[in-house]
């Protein structure tokens, strides 16, 4: 079958297709928004588990790495302008040590803007924070959100264990099973959910902090007929409004460049 050259190196997201290799034999796991729903209500209505629902929300709208969350500190939250600072992760090494480390890649330091409702879930959660007698400095860095019992800051591994028990309570309750919920999960979620909602896969990209657009791209590939179905329809509802339109102006044609993709 001829193809275009034109078709392959032109598109809209500044890079040439022909040049991105996309691994679409990797199944990148998520849950679905009705998924997502349901969990997040758990979570919040749960006496238990209640006290980290800001936490789940958090890592469902935003992408972080739990690395990257666990690694913000006070000063990294700028409520005021609603951004995100990330420039490092938190981990703990096999031999339990403590340590900062650069993002994954250097397109993991990046700045996130915040919607307002991941604002009031950080604002919730750094007034609900105790300040510690002694904030431990690590790395150069201090007044991390969460500290465990010690007063250390608090690890992937924390969260972890968390979202395993709040995902084996909501199966106890629910006949219809929960899968597997992780903050990996939410991660991949976030970036499915972005990418159904027709979002640039570079202005993606650039969120989820990959180096390569591949990574991100991958996230497209696995787009099914409902998804297809959806973008349809949005652009019908579109091309719809925009007759509309100017049968009311009794004008020339309205550019589409009139129209914000929602």
């Amino acid at each position: 079958m001829a193809v275009d050259n034109d078709v392959l190196h032109n598109t809209p997201f500044g890079f040439e297709v022909a040049t991105v290799v996309v691994n679409d034999s990797v199944t990148r796991e998520a849950v679905t928004k009705e998924q997502m729903r349901k969990f997040l209500k758990f979570v919040h209505d749960d006496n238990v588990y209640c006290k980290y629902y800001e936490v789940v929300y958090i890592l469902f709208h935003t992408g972080l790495r739990i690395s990257e969350f666990c690694g913000l500190t006070l000063r990294e939250v700028d409520l005021e302008n609603k951004i995100l600072n990330i420039g490092h992760q938190f981990q703990r090494t096999a031999n339990m040590k403590l340590v900062i480390e650069s993002t994954k890649t250097n397109a993991g330091t990046r700045k996130l803007p915040m919607t307002e409702d991941v604002v009031e879930c950080f604002r919730g959660i750094i007034e609900d924070r105790e300040p510690p007698g002694n904030e431990k400095i690590i790395g150069g860095y201090t007044g991390f959100l969460f500290l465990d019992k010690n007063g250390n800051p608090e690890v992937a591994m924390h969260w972890e264990h968390r979202f395993n028990h709040m995902v084996k309570r909501y199966n106890e309750i629910y006949r219809v099973q929960m899968p597997k919920v992780t903050p990996h999960v939410c991660r991949h979620t976030y970036c499915s959910n972005m990418a159904k909602s027709g979002m640039n896969p570079k202005t993606l990209q650039y969120l989820m902090g990959h180096s390569d657009i591949g990574v991100t791209l991958n996230t497209y590939t696995h787009l099914g007929l409902e998804d297809a179905a959806d973008e349809l329809k949005r652009m019908e509802d579109l091309e719809i409004a925009r007759k509309e339109l100017e049968k009311t102006k009794g004008e020339k044609p309205v550019s589409q460049k009139m129209f914000r993709a929602i």
